[in-house]
């Protein structure tokens, strides 16, 4: 490739590629850059606290619950069966309401802090966040195609 030298503001020579292109060049870093073990040390200290941990508790189970009725409901027409007692009924209604609590905080606290909820103890409280999302997307695509079919 030809390269041509050209005078710069402050008259000193640069090279850069013939026919105008400009040189690609990298910014210098306005921001001090953490080291490794710094970065691992913020990790492993994203405390969820009491909350985050009954999220985890309950949430895992709770999108399980969710993600099998909305299966039930696309494929058979219905929901969960009762089950024994009302059992199962009554864990699948709690599951949506669980579900829709933790869509709720997380979006409170992206509104409010500008990022979502901590990752929790291995990630876990990250995985349940993520989870009740796409559970709450799943639910509205079955539940539109159960009322536009």
């Amino acid at each position: 490739m030809a390269t041509a030298l050209c005078q710069g503001p402050s008259a000193r020579m640069i090279r850069r590629p013939a026919f105008g292109a400009l040189a690609v060049q990298p910014l210098p870093s306005i921001l001090p850059r953490a080291s490794r073990a710094t970065v691992r040390t913020q990790a492993a200290n994203t405390d969820a606290g009491a909350a985050g941990v009954a999220a985890i508790a309950v949430g895992l189970p709770a999108n399980v619950i969710m993600l099998w009725s909305e299966w039930t409901l696309k494929t058979t027409g219905s929901g969960l069966p009762p089950g024994p007692g009302g059992a199962l009924g009554a864990a699948e209604g709690v599951s949506y309401l669980a579900v829709l609590a933790i869509v709720a905080w997380s979006a409170y606290t992206k509104a409010t802090t500008g990022s979502g909820l901590p990752a929790g103890p291995a990630g876990l409280l990250g995985a349940v966040e993520g989870c009740s999302y796409l559970a709450v997307l799943a639910g509205v695509v079955v539940f539109a195609l159960k009322y536009l079919s």
